[in-house]
């Protein structure tokens, strides 16, 4: 049995010790605070679970946290005349108003109610759990006992191990000057016709408010949070030093900056008397290996190694999901030693997979708009489609790329979101209803005449004759690598197995090399076949037929491989394995 030490019982070490202990692992988990003083504490972060993580978190069962009455069901941007950018170069720019849907409804819970019960759970479960503050040299000796150390918080001596990546992270100081406060409105807000919305508001050259419901330790409350341009009038903490200060500082830039919001608040208390931080976040990415000076490696997990600006609300659900690909990973593992090679691939994969994308988005947010950014949110405000598609970039943040980078991409996407205005169907609805068809998941890949590399996922896939030996999968019209299966004769569909929906969504994503980090072996006519899949077609394109907004590609199957394995299943726009129905186990 392998015995694993996570070091921080936080947003992902807790959830990452869980999961571990569910698995049958030997756990021990170190915090330098008991439940009790992590629930009666301050609060640490801002924190919104969009679906795409929310799904990872409840299983945990959080007491009193469900979405049918603490929901967040979309986003309500208010960008002030002038210059929306926030930055000097842009004036006279109109306002702009508008709500966006979230396709499924997020969840906000204070962290200290979360980590307090994931402890409490873990304690309960037989778990390892032990109160100690660890410095490096008490380090060295944990690493020494364990067959793997993860160390999922980035505060103190702990963070310096972890040596800052610079090729992922542009800035070299904070963006904003952050506080985040937790109160109790006056007043009832359920009457408000957009109370379960994050309502993000944006004042140019001041900075940026945003707020939402959420669950803290007395209950349901408001959870606010201000982002500061350094040097601006919303950079004015320093100063405050008590809680009702900063309460008092907290409804003082609302009724200056934000009036349209300062109503909602007049006369707000503070949640309780830890319901407010302060503080500069520099973002930044970090290697995830980490050497001790003694020699011995140990692996970095969420804060630790990957620290985003709170603007865009990522982090919560960056240390989720990457608590659970850590979790998948090592289960995978099986007996095989922890080296720097496999902590350097798990991390990669996580980072391709999802992580760059949440990063590098945020990252823009704090930068200057570019001119179609400004374009396409301006013209959310009359197009419901494009709100929405904005406010779901927030879930799931792959969604935006290439389009909210590439002024031609953004413009060919708001001609597709204006023309699915007109549809016979709601289209997003209509998506949806198609996702409770359950399907397998695959991989299509080609080779280009000039040699290069291509594929996309795909799970519009089928067989279509036995003999002769046909299969049909159907690619959109604007897939970026369209032209490249046009060009190539070949193609192959690598089914997916059950733990490759890394796999899934990296080519899912649009990036420069989706191969990078991906075994291959080479099939008929060189196309790619990826090693794992649990059965991949090798396949000649025998007929196009253009349908819709799809063209059908039709194949006749020249080799094919099959190995033993569970396949990765795609239903209701998430990831799931297979299980044998109870009536036939």
């Amino acid at each position: 049995m392998r015995t694993i030490a996570i070091v921080g019982a936080g947003e992902s070490g807790a959830q990452l010790a869980l999961a571990l202990q569910r698995s049958g692992h030997n756990v021990t988990l170190f915090s330098d605070r008991s439940a009790q003083q992590i629930r009666s504490g301050s609060i640490t972060s801002s924190q919104c679970v969009f679906s795409s993580a929310l799904r990872v978190q409840q299983p945990l069962d959080i007491p009193e946290a469900n979405t049918q009455e603490l929901g967040i069901v979309g986003l309500h941007l208010n960008i002030s005349g002038g210059n929306i950018s926030g930055n000097a170069g842009d004036s006279g720019r109109e306002a702009i108003d508008w709500q966006g849907t979230l396709d499924r409804p997020a969840l906000s819970v204070d962290q200290r109610v979360k980590s307090a019960h994931w402890v409490e759970t873990f304690i309960t479960r037989g778990g390892d759990f032990r109160i100690e503050k660890l410095s490096v040299r008490r380090l060295e000796e944990v690493a020494a006992l364990f067959d793997l150390v993860v160390v999922g918080t980035g505060k103190g001596e702990l963070g310096q191990i972890f040596a800052t990546d610079r090729a992922k992270s542009p800035f070299d100081r904070p963006q904003r000057a952050v506080a985040v406060t937790y109160v109790v409105p006056a007043h009832g807000t359920s009457e408000e016709t957009d109370s379960r919305h994050i309502r993000m508001n944006m004042v140019p050259g001041v900075g940026e408010f945003f707020t939402f419901p959420g669950l803290s330790t007395q209950g349901p409350c408001q959870m606010m949070v201000f982002e500061g341009l350094p040097g601006g009038p919303m950079d004015c903490w320093d100063s405050v030093n008590t809680p009702d200060e900063h309460l008092e500082t907290s409804l003082g830039i609302l009724r200056e900056h934000f009036p349209h919001e300062y109503p909602r608040f007049a006369g707000s208390v503070l949640n309780d008397p830890g319901a407010a931080l302060r503080g500069r976040i520099n973002p930044v990415v970090r290697s995830a290996v980490g050497t001790l000076p003694g020699g011995r490696i140990i692996m970095g997990l969420g804060d630790a190694i990957m620290l985003n600006d709170s603007l865009t609300g990522q982090g919560s659900n960056n240390a989720t999901l990457a608590a659970d690909h850590y979790a998948r990973a090592i289960d995978a593992h099986g007996e095989e030693v922890f080296d720097e090679q496999w902590m350097l691939r798990t991390f990669d994969e996580f980072w391709r997979g999802w992580g760059q994308f949440s990063t590098v988005w945020t990252n823009s947010m704090l930068r200057e708009r570019k001119d179609w950014q400004l374009k396409v949110l301006a013209k959310a405000q009359h197009h419901d489609a494009l709100a929405t598609a904005l406010t779901n970039g927030f879930d799931d943040p792959r969604t935006l790329f290439p389009w909210w980078f590439e002024p031609e991409e953004a413009q060919a996407f708001m001609e597709r979101a204006v023309a699915e205005e007109s549809a016979i169907f709601d289209l997003r609805d209509f998506r949806s209803t198609l996702g409770q068809f359950a399907t397998g998941v695959t991989v299509v890949t080609t080779r280009t005449p000039q040699g290069h590399k291509v594929g996309m996922t795909a799970n519009s896939f089928t067989s279509v004759s036995m003999d002769p030996p046909l299969v049909l999968w159907c690619p959109s019209k604007f897939a970026p690598s369209l032209d490249d299966f046009e060009a190539s004769t070949h193609f192959a569909i690598n089914v997916l197995e059950s733990s490759q929906h890394v796999l899934s969504r990296q080519f899912a994503t649009p990036a420069e090399d989706k191969f990078a980090g991906v075994d291959t072996v080479e099939g008929v006519a060189g196309v790619p076949l990826l090693t794992g899949a649990v059965a991949t077609f090798q396949c000649r394109t025998v007929a196009r037929h253009q349908a819709g907004d799809h063209v059908i590609y039709v194949g006749e199957v020249e080799k094919y491989t099959r190995t033993e394995g569970d396949p990765l299943v795609f239903h209701a726009g998430a990831y799931h394995r297979t299980a044998l129905h109870p009536d036939f186990s």
